[in-house]
């Protein structure tokens, strides 16, 4: 079987989808899978394209056996719709293009949403390459783009819904990040086909045992191995409303122990590096994204992570990936989510402690719960791991999805 993967977002960029592919293809070519990725010139999230890429139209490379197609796509640090949708659009068309001249014909067609307009360039290769296609939803567009204001044109908002459900209609398989995703999928196309594609953790990568010098990373950047260290990684984007963390810094200025550590990139850091200032906030340190290699050096010296997103019905049904590694590596959560996330790794799994999303009060005290209580978060992060490797390891997931490939396609 040939599997093509179109996706806007892949390695070297790091980040949750990234990851989540790359991981999935490499396990999927293991068990036979002939796979090539169609992708664009890395840029992701700083939203520069990659120096080694910087005025390529096209290039195809191996990476660890896959075969690799990337294309150009138009990147700006604007915020605004026009830019953004030039982003999307540009890799469509470009997508499309080299799709059609470079690649071969394939079987099976994955593409990643969203964005969800890379479903066009998706059915016209599919067509093409005479492929069956797989619709791999992780958020619900178009409807996070209008509950986080992304997009408000109702026009657009209009033929974003019409484009969804015309990708729907056409995929001979939808997939789905989370049983929220499926179950909105299934209530309104209830005659397809749809799967729980989870995402999840690569245990033997991630693991506890690892001989790691203690606490390196936190000797390396001065701190002591005595500090209460509190960590969030990942985008530092409008979605994860991140300005409870430093508002809960400000309400613990008073517990010299306790340090926060923010790690990552995205639109929302700037602002969050004045807002430290203008609050003198002195517990609180920002360090630039890592590559996946270094990530277990840092968790490893982390007491807990802190895992929030906005609190919107939207995010009921989200489970953000951040959360699987920190599992792996024994570290008890602090979630900030509401709705499937609370349920599986919270009343389900018992890897941490829940907090109302945006209650800056509710996280203190959980803060204050884990620091008071070193014994019962250590329990938790021993959950977490059990947890992590019974449902959500990543070579198990890629085994129930071949077998719903080679019985359903």
């Amino acid at each position: 079987m040939k599997l093509l993967i179109l996706t806007q977002y892949f390695p070297p960029e790091v980040g949750a989808p990234q990851n989540r592919l790359y991981e999935l293809a490499l396990r999927l070519k293991a068990k036979g899978i002939d796979i090539t990725v169609m992708t664009a010139m890395p840029n992701y999230p700083q939203m520069e394209v990659h120096q080694s890429y910087k005025g390529k139209c096209y290039c195809k490379e191996d990476m660890n056996g896959i075969e690799l197609h990337r294309s150009w796509i138009y990147v700006s640090k604007s915020k605004s719709i026009i830019p953004r949708l030039l982003n999307y659009f540009s890799f469509v068309f470009s997508s499309i293009w080299f799709g059609l001249i470079k690649i071969k014909k394939h079987d099976v067609l994955l593409v990643e949403s969203p964005p969800l307009f890379l479903g066009i360039s998706a059915y016209i290769l599919s067509k093409a390459k005479g492929a069956k296609m797989i619709f791999n939803v992780s958020d619900l567009w178009p409807e996070s783009a209008e509950k986080l204001d992304i997009i408000a044109n109702k026009t657009l908002l209009g033929l974003a819904t019409n484009l969804e459900e015309f990708c729907y209609r056409k995929s001979a398989l939808i997939t789905g990040q989370t049983q929220g995703i499926v179950r909105n999928i299934q209530s309104r196309f209830p005659e397809k086909k749809v799967y729980w594609l989870k995402n999840g953790v690569d245990i033997n990568f991630f693991n506890v045992n690892k001989s790691l010098e203690e606490n390196l990373w936190r000797k390396e950047n001065g701190f002591s191995s005595q500090d209460f260290m509190l960590f969030y990684g990942g985008i530092i984007g409008h979605a994860q409303g991140l300005d409870i963390i430093l508002n809960a810094s400000n309400e613990l200025r008073n517990y010299p122990r306790i340090k926060f550590i923010m790690l990552g990139s995205g639109p929302e850091k700037p602002r969050l590096l004045d807002l430290k200032e203008s609050l003198g906030l002195e517990n609180v340190f920002f360090y630039d994204a890592v590559p996946k290699s270094k990530m277990q050096e840092i968790i490893t010296d982390m007491n807990a992570t802190i895992v929030p997103l906005k609190r919107l019905d939207l995010f009921k049904g989200a489970i953000p990936s951040k959360i699987f590694e920190n599992l792996a590596l024994k570290k008890p959560i602090l979630l900030g989510v509401e709705g499937e996330a609370k349920e599986l790794f919270i009343d389900e799994g018992r890897c941490g402690l829940f907090f109302e999303p945006e209650n800056v009060q509710a996280l203190k005290e959980a803060i204050l719960y884990l620091y008071n209580n070193p014994e019962e978060a250590k329990a938790f992060g021993e959950n977490g791991l059990i947890y992590a490797s019974e449902n959500f390891n990543r070579d198990k997931i890629a085994a129930d999805f071949y077998t719903t490939i080679k019985q359903n396609l």
